[in-house]
């Protein structure tokens, strides 16, 4: 697989295609995984991701080299699976729903872990927007807290709190 700074040069040097094909084989399913612990739902997982990568091929000629290139692409994906949040919420209030991310999960025929799983990933959804990306980038893809914070604009002080708080509320909900 190639690393960032040879795809970054591959797009550079013309090849904005083959530059893309890399970042979607580097980051298809990292973030596939990142964007699942959000909505719980495999279909929706996936179209985000597609959604995810539009954004990245039309920002791409826009990449400055300022932050490296995995967290630019977290940052797009996480404002983007934010988004998508809050409109499902804005939905859901519309129609007078709540929406039931506990059912998300038990519905999902696509789980495959086990109930130890399910149930923190029903602790993490009770969590802030906010605490379950420091939980989720710090806990299951064991990121530097100098990366979620060029990925949320947090400073990292305030990230390790955040984790701390968050650790705690979901030790709590499956004790």
């Amino acid at each position: 697989m190639m690393q960032d700074g040879d795809i970054i040069r591959l797009y550079r040097d013309g090849e904005e295609e083959r530059a893309f094909s890399e970042i979607v084989k580097a980051y298809s399913e990292r973030l596939y995984w990142h964007v699942r612990r959000f909505v719980c739902c495999h279909e929706d997982a996936d179209d985000l991701v597609q959604e995810i990568f539009v954004k990245v091929w039309a920002a791409l000629p826009s990449f400055r080299g300022d932050a490296q290139l995995f967290t630019w692409i977290y940052r797009i994906a996480t404002n983007e699976t934010l988004n998508f949040l809050r409109r499902q919420k804005v939905r859901a209030a519309l129609m007078l729903k709540s929406i039931d991310m506990e059912k998300k999960i038990d519905d999902d025929s696509y789980f495959d872990g086990d109930a130890a799983q399910r149930n923190l990933m029903k602790a993490m959804q009770k969590l802030p927007d906010k605490q379950r990306i420091v939980f989720s980038l710090r806990y299951f893809e064991d990121m530097k807290y100098e990366d979620i914070s060029r990925i949320t604009g947090t400073s990292t002080g305030a990230l390790k709190a955040s984790y701390h708080i968050a650790y705690e509320k979901i030790r709590k909900e499956l004790i």
